[in-house]
């Protein structure tokens, strides 16, 4: 009868836990990137949406309409974004 030992399991070394961690950092910077990227192309858009004249003016008629209503919007636009951060 012929038994296996069984052969403890080897722990990475220095080098392969180093090769994983710059891997991970490697995926996380691409990750923010492409996440900074995405957020600058959204700016862009906005940023040419109010100087094309379309937002500021609509943001001033229902600011004239209904300002408690404009205020709130506001209020709750500003916790949502603090949360956020």
């Amino acid at each position: 009868m012929d038994i296996e030992t069984s052969h403890p399991a080897q722990q990475p070394g220095m080098a392969e836990r180093a090769m994983d961690a710059a891997t991970d950092v490697s995926r996380s910077i691409g990750e923010a990137t492409a996440g900074l990227k995405a957020a600058v192309e959204r700016l862009r858009v906005t940023l040419s949406d109010a100087q094309s004249g379309r937002v500021i003016p609509a943001l001033r008629q229902a600011t004239r309409e209904a300002p408690l209503t404009s205020l709130f919007a506001a209020f709750l636009l500003g916790a949502m974004l603090a949360r956020r951060h």
